[in-house]
C-alpha cells in the first residue's frame, strides 16, 4: 500500500510513519515544520525517520523537495505546506497514494484564541485541497485528525460519535467539525471514503511541547511551578501515542462503506449512506488531573510546585470517550495505563534532553 501521511514531522505522524514501515508500507510523509512549538522535536523526529542525520540539518530542509529516509528504502519526505494548492495537486498526480491519512494541522485550543487565521488556513483551506486532491487521483480512502474538542458544550458523558455536536467553544473545535462536515460532503457526491477520528488528549514520547506532560515534567524538573487549571477539577481521558496509531491503522485497513440503516428522519451524526464515518479513539478512562501530576511526581521522585488557577476560555472540565463502535467494528480497544505511559514518555525526555537525573532520586 501506498500511503501519504501529512504531519509526519508532528507527533503523531512521525509514530504513524514509523508502524505502516514496519509492515513493508510504503510512505510517503508531508510536513511545513513551522515554528509553532519547539522545532528540535520537530527535527528529532525526522532524524528517528531517517530523513535527516542531525536535529541541526533539519534547518535547511528544502521546500517542495522529496527526500529520501536514509534508513527505510520504502519513505521519502517533502516538506510542504498544505495551502499550496498547485504543488499538492501535483504530488498527488505523480504519486498515485493508495490511502492518505491527514495528521496536519495548526493545533492547540488556546493558540486559537489569539490565532484564528491559522486554523482557517491550515485546518480548512489546506484540507479541501487534500479533499480535491483525493477527489481527482482516486484515493481509496482518506482518514483525518478530528479531535475530542468538537463536543463543547456537551455534558452528557461518556462523549458518544452518535451525539449532536454543533456547539464547540473554540475556533480549533470548530475547524475540526468542519472538516467532517466536509469530507461527508465529499464522501456524498464523489463516493469518496473518509473516517474521522476524535482523537482524545494524546501523549507519549516526542509528546507536543504545548501539552500539560510535557509542561509539567520540564518545570518540574527545573524547579517551576505548573500551571494547574480549573484548580485542579479537570478529568482528560488520555490516550497513549501507540493505542492512537493501532486505532490508525485498523480505521485505514477499513474504508467505510456506508450505513444501509441510516435513516434521514432520525440522522446518526457519525455514519452515512454515503462511504462515511466518525470514530472517538480515546482510554475510555478518564484520569484526574492531580491523580495525573501524581503519577509525574512519582515517576521523577519529585513534588511539583502548583500555580491553582480558573479554568481557561476554550477549555472543557472534562472529556470521557465512547468507544463502542470501534470495539464494535474494528475490534479495538485503547488500553494502555496512565502510569505506563507517562513512565515511558519521562525516560524519554530526560534521554532527548540529556537530563541528568541522578540527584533527583527518581523511582521507576
Amino acid at each position: 500500500m501506498k500511503i501519504l501521511i501529512t504531519g509526519t514531522a508532528g507527533f503523531i505522524g512521525s509514530h504513524l510513519a514509523l508502524r505502516f514501515l514496519a509492515r513493508g508500507d510504503k510512505v510517503v510523509g508531508l510536513d511545513n515544520i513551522n515554528d509553532y512549538y519547539d522545532q528540535r522535536v520537530k527535527y528529532g523526529r525526522l532524524q528517528r525517520g531517517g530523513i535527516i542525520d542531525s536535529i541541526e540539518e533539519g534547518e535547511s530542509i528544502p521546500y517542495g523537495e522529496m527526500l529520501q529516509s536514509k534508513k527505510f528504502e520504502n519513505y521519502r519526505f517533502i516538506k510542504l505546506n498544505l495551502e499550496d494548492k498547485e504543488k499538492i495537486d501535483a504530488l498527488f498526480a505523480q504519486e498515485k497514494f493508495d490511502t492518505v491519512v491527514n495528521l496536519a494541522a495548526q493545533a492547540g485550543v488556546r493558540y486559537s484564541l489569539t490565532n484564528p487565521l491559522a486554523y482557517v488556513q491550515s485546518n480548512i483551506v489546506g484540507f479541501v485541497n487534500l479533499l480535491e486532491a483525493c477527489r481527482h487521483n482516486g484515493v481509496k480512502h482518506l482518514s483525518y485528525a478530528s479531535s475530542s474538542s468538537v463536543y463543547g458544550l456537551n455534558e452528557v458523558q461518556p462523549f458518544s460519535t452518535h451525539d449532536n455536536v454543533d456547539h464547540p467553544i473554540s475556533l480549533y473545535a470548530a475547524s475540526k467539525k468542519s472538516n467532517e462536515l466536509m469530507a461527508h460532503t465529499y464522501s456524498h457526491l464523489y463516493g469518496i471514503p473518509t473516517t474521522g477520528l476524535r482523537f482524545f488528549t494524546v501523549y507519549g514520547p516526542w509528546g507536543r511541547p504545548d501539552m500539560a506532560l510535557y509542561l509539567f515534567t520540564k518545570a518540574i524538573i527545573e524547579d517551576r511551578e505548573i500551571d494547574v487549571f480549573n484548580h485542579g477539577n479537570m478529568q482528560r481521558d488520555f490516550t497513549y501515542i501507540d493505542d492512537i496509531v493501532e486505532g490508525i491503522v485498523r480505521v485505514n485497513d477499513n474504508p467505510p462503506k456506508g450505513n444501509p440503516q441510516w435513516d434521514g428522519k432520525n440522522p446518526d451524526p457519525s455514519s452515512s449512506p454515503a462511504p462515511y464515518k466518525i470514530y472517538n479513539i480515546g482510554n475510555n478512562n478518564p484520569v484526574k488531573l492531580m491523580d495525573f501530576i501524581e503519577a509525574i511526581e512519582k515517576k521523577l521522585g519529585k513534588k511539583a510546585k502548583k500555580n491553582m488557577l480558573p479554568l481557561q476560555a476554550g477549555d472543557v472540565p472534562s472529556t470521557y470517550a465512547d468507544v463502542s463502535d470501534l470495539i464494535e467494528d474494528l475490534g479495538y480497544k485503547p488500553q494502555t495505563s496512565i502510569e505506563e505511559g507517562i513512565d515511558k514518555f519521562v525516560d524519554w525526555y530526560l534521554a532527548f534532553f540529556g537530563v541528568n537525573d541522578s540527584a533527583d532520586n527518581r523511582t521507576s
